[in-house]
C-alpha cells in the first residue's frame, strides 16, 4: 500500500499528539465538565419531569364518561298481541364533581413531589461536585506520590547498578549494596500501590466525566488556602436553612400535612351528574330527556381508615424531622472540629516543605556518592522524603474532605478552600 507524503505527515502528527502526555487541567475545569456531562444527571432530570407530569394530573378533573345503550323494544297489549316493535337507545354523559378545595389539596401534595425532585437534583449535583474535587485531588496526590517514589527508586537503582559494576572490596561495600537492594525491593511495593491509586482515581474520574476509563488526565492542583472555620452557631443556622436532607424531611412533613387534610376531605364523597337522552320506536315514538345524580353511600370505614393512616404517616414525618435535625447538628459539629484540626495542622507547614525535603534527598544522594554521608543518613533522608510527601498529601486531603463535608452539610455561601492556578512548589 502506498502513502502520499501528506498522509504520512498527518499520520506522524497524530501519533505524536497521542504520545504526548495530557496537559494538566485545573480542578475547577474538571468539576465543571463532570457537572455538565455526567450521565446520572439524566435520572434526576427525568424524576423532575415525572413529578411535574404528576402535578398536571393532580390539577385536572376526571374525564367525563360517555355511555351508549341500544336495543329493540316490543310492546304487547293485555291479550298478548304484539302492538309494536322498534329500536330503543339511550345516551348519557356522566361527570364526577368533588367538593371545593380537594383539587387544591391534591395539587399541594404534587407540588411537594416536584420540590423534592428538584431538591434531589440539587443534592446530587452538590455531592457530585464534592466527589469530583476529592477524586481530582486524590489523583493529583497519587501522581505526586508516584513521582516521588519513582524518583527515589531511580536513585537506589542507579547506586545498586554502580556498586554491582564494581568489585566489592570489603564487607562494607557489600553490606551497603544489600541495604540498597532491600530498599529498592521495599520501594517496589510502594510504587505499585501509588500506581494503583492513580489508576483507581483516574478510572472513577473518567466514569464521572463520561469518558473511557483509561483516558489520560492530569490535574494541576494549585496551592490551596483554607479559610478559618466559621462560628459553630452560624454553621448550625446555615445547616438548618440549607442542608438537603433536613430540607427534604421538612418538605415531606409538609406533604404529609396536606395528605392528612386531603384524606379527611375525602371522607365526604364526590357526586356524579349524568344527563341522558332515551328514545324508543315501538309503535309510538317516545323520547325521554333527564338528568341523574349518584352519590356513593359511606357504609364502610375505608375513608376513615385512610385518614388514620395519613395521620400516622404525618407523625412519622414529624419524628423524621427531629431525628434529621439531631443528626445534622452532630454531623456539623463533628465536621467543624475535624476541619479546624486539619487546617491547624496544615497551617504548621512551610509552603516550601516538599521542595526542601526533595532538595535534602538530592543533596544526600550527591554527597553519598562522594563518600561524605554514611549510608544510614542517606537511607533515612530518602525515606523521610517519601514519608513527608505522604504526610503532606494525606493531611491536605483530609482537610479537603472535611471542608467538602462541611460545605455539603451547611451549604455555606463562601467556599472553605480556595484553589490557585499555580502548582505547588
Amino acid at each position: 500500500m502506498k502513502f502520499s507524503r501528506r498522509s504520512l505527515f498527518a499520520f506522524l502528527a497524530v501519533a505524536l499528539l497521542r504520545a504526548q502526555p495530557a496537559a494538566p487541567r485545573p480542578i475547577d475545569d474538571v468539576v465543571a465538565e463532570i457537572l455538565t456531562g455526567n450521565p446520572e444527571l439524566a435520572f434526576y432530570t427525568a424524576e423532575i419531569d415525572a413529578a411535574r407530569a404528576g402535578l398536571v394530573a393532580a390539577g385536572t378533573r376526571d374525564n367525563p364518561v360517555l355511555s351508549v345503550e341500544t336495543g329493540r323494544k316490543r310492546v304487547r297489549d293485555a291479550a298478548g298481541v304484539l302492538a309494536g316493535e322498534g329500536a330503543a337507545w339511550t345516551v348519557s354523559v356522566a361527570q364526577t364533581f368533588e367538593w371545593p378545595g380537594r383539587l387544591a389539596l391534591r395539587k399541594a401534595v404534587a407540588n411537594r413531589d416536584v420540590a423534592l425532585a428538584e431538591l434531589g437534583l440539587a443534592r446530587f449535583r452538590a455531592a457530585l461536585a464534592q466527589r469530583a474535587r476529592t477524586l481530582a485531588f486524590s489523583l493529583h496526590a497519587a501522581q505526586e506520590r508516584a513521582t516521588a517514589t519513582a524518583e527515589v527508586a531511580a536513585r537506589y537503582r542507579a547506586l545498586r547498578d554502580l556498586f554491582l559494576a564494581r568489585d566489592p572490596g570489603g564487607i562494607t561495600p557489600l553490606l551497603e549494596t544489600r541495604v540498597l537492594e532491600a530498599q529498592e525491593l521495599a520501594l517496589q511495593r510502594r510504587a505499585t500501590d501509588a500506581q494503583l491509586a492513580v489508576r483507581a482515581a483516574l478510572t472513577e474520574l473518567n466514569q464521572l466525566r463520561g469518558r473511557p476509563a483509561d483516558a489520560p488526565l492530569a490535574i494541576a492542583a494549585g496551592a490551596r488556602e483554607f479559610a478559618p472555620a466559621p462560628d459553630v452557631d452560624a454553621l448550625l443556622a446555615a445547616a438548618r436553612e440549607n442542608n438537603f436532607e433536613f430540607r427534604a424531611a421538612k418538605l415531606e412533613l409538609e406533604q404529609q400535612g396536606f395528605a392528612v387534610s386531603l384524606a379527611r376531605h375525602e371522607r365526604r364523597p364526590g357526586f356524579t351528574v349524568s344527563p341522558y337522552v332515551s328514545q324508543e320506536h315501538a309503535g309510538d315514538r317516545e323520547r325521554t330527556v333527564g338528568i341523574g345524580v349518584s352519590v356513593p353511600l359511606p357504609v364502610t370505614r375505608r375513608a376513615s381508615a385512610g385518614a388514620a393512616a395519613a395521620e400516622a404517616r404525618r407523625r412519622q414525618a414529624e419524628t423524621a424531622v427531629l431525628v434529621a435535625q439531631r443528626n445534622l447538628e452532630r454531623d456539623v459539629l463533628t465536621a467543624s472540629q475535624r476541619y479546624a484540626a486539619k487546617t491547624a495542622e496544615v497551617a504548621n507547614w512551610s509552603p516550601e516543605a516538599a521542595q526542601k525535603f526533595r532538595e535534602a534527598a538530592e543533596l544526600a544522594d550527591r554527597h553519598y556518592r562522594l563518600g561524605a554521608v554514611p549510608i544510614s543518613t542517606y537511607v533515612e533522608l530518602q525515606n523521610a522524603y517519601l514519608e513527608a510527601i505522604d504526610a503532606l498529601c494525606a493531611t491536605e486531603q483530609d482537610a479537603l474532605e472535611a471542608a467538602g463535608a462541611l460545605q455539603l452539610l451547611t451549604g455555606w455561601d463562601r467556599p472553605f478552600v480556595t484553589l490557585a492556578t499555580q502548582g505547588r512548589p
